[in-house]
């Protein structure tokens, strides 16, 4: 297991309530908001969308948000979806309120309708995803990936991965074959030799290590910075932004207890996700924490990778990726 280093520690440390701080600067503190501004025009029940792996499925196993939800008479609903684009696809048709995902699904979301927001963001992960190729595997560069066939989950994170690398190989896109596969179908081609390579992200990623001696071919560090967004409809922002606000103060409580107990939220974690908790505990060790509202950096790298999928027509037209950042509103009074 990788152990981090005293500053990186510190540094995610001090990061952890950087959300808290920056909503409280703003006036926009959960009981400033709920204090001066009832959840009137709030739905009875706030639907989030989470994956089988990360911070949400913590946070709703821990019930934090209902409580602090449950005295304004506002529920919580949880949908289940296997990977970031169809979890934004509800976002957009208005099943869900809320979600995360990783650097590519809010882009061909956006891009497909104007109801997304971006609210927060954790740091940069990028040794979260990587390209994979079996462990006998004659590929050794991805220069080598040229006419060979890789199975990745189209419009994911690790779509964004496989450009940047190629791109960075001097390879075209389209002088490789891509199987558009979700996780669980790209593990069984991987495994069965039908793919030649496997652009996949944690806790995927670990467990494909583990039980067949996957080997990276190369990472998304240099690469892409593997972020993971929370999004929001801009329904719920407009309506009622104290509820986005408990949202992520809830998570940077959840946040500040997983970033030093990665053995707890293993255990806690694997009857869900189905991954022994050795194994999520490698994926954990490669995760970031400490959310917080979206920089200039991370919005600049989205709109590059916006841009790059514009060029290779992945998205029809496009897009301005601060047009769909929240900023929440200034304090009344």
């Amino acid at each position: 297991m990788t152990t981090r280093s005293p500053s990186r520690a510190a540094a995610r440390a001090a990061s952890a309530p950087t959300i808290r701080r920056t909503l409280l600067a703003a006036g926009l503190g959960l009981a400033t908001w709920l204090g001066a501004k009832p959840l009137r025009a709030a739905p009875k029940t706030l639907r989030i969308g989470y994956q089988k792996y990360g911070t949400l499925v913590l946070l709703k196993a821990r019930g934090t948000l209902e409580k602090a939800l449950a005295g304004q008479g506002v529920a919580v609903a949880w949908s289940e979806f296997p990977s970031g684009p169809p979890l934004l696809e509800a976002l957009n048709a208005g099943a869900i309120d809320f979600g995360s995902a990783g650097e590519a699904p809010p882009i061909f979301a956006q891009a497909a309708s104007p109801e997304l927001r971006y609210v927060a963001a954790e740091p940069p992960a990028p040794r979260g995803e990587a390209i994979l190729v079996p462990k006998d595997s004659p590929i050794r560069t991805v220069a080598d990936l040229r006419g060979k066939t890789i199975a990745l989950n189209k419009g994911s994170n690790v779509h964004a991965l496989l450009l940047r690398a190629l791109e960075k190989a001097g390879v075209p896109y389209e002088a490789v074959n891509t199987a558009f596969l979700a996780p669980a179908d790209a593990n069984a081609a991987f495994v069965r030799g039908s793919v030649d390579a496997w652009a996949i992200w944690d806790p995927y990623q670990a467990a494909a290590e583990r039980a067949t001696g996957a080997r990276t071919l190369t990472s998304a560090e240099g690469l892409a910075p593997n972020r993971q967004f929370y999004l929001a409809s801009r329904t719920i922002t407009e309506t009622a932004p104290g509820l986005v606000v408990a949202v992520l103060d809830a998570i940077a409580g959840v946040d500040a207890w997983a970033k030093d107990n990665t053995a707890a939220v293993a255990a806690e974690l694997a009857p869900s996700v189905g991954i022994p908790a050795a194994v999520l505990a490698v994926a954990l060790e490669r995760q970031s924490y400490g959310v917080a509202p979206l920089d200039a950096e991370a919005v600049a790298e989205q709109q590059r990778i916006a841009d790059s999928f514009h060029a290779l027509k992945l998205i029809p037209k496009p897009i301005r990726v601060s047009d769909a950042v929240w900023t929440p509103p200034a304090r009344n009074g």
